[in-house]
């Protein structure tokens, strides 16, 4: 199994929902410990970094998310 690489402002899509309905999350701080915000209600969580890669379903790099975004303006 490969040990996926997060940068900050990744985008996130978990396997789960969070409780406010969305699967979207922005990595905000990776270490041992990684911060992501719900891209929906900004709710910040800090999950152990096993755990959240066992959660990842999906991972959008930060450049291709821009691009994406630029796309749709």
């Amino acid at each position: 199994m490969e040990i996926p690489r997060l940068h900050p402002g990744d985008l996130l899509e978990l396997r789960k929902p969070h409780p406010c309905g969305t699967k979207q999350f922005r990595v905000v701080r990776v270490g041992s410990e990684v911060r992501i915000v719900c891209c929906h209600c900004g709710r910040d969580l800090v999950l152990d970094r096993p755990k959240l890669e066992r959660a990842i379903k999906h991972i959008i790099p930060a450049d291709q998310d821009k691009i994406a975004q630029e796309r749709m303006d």
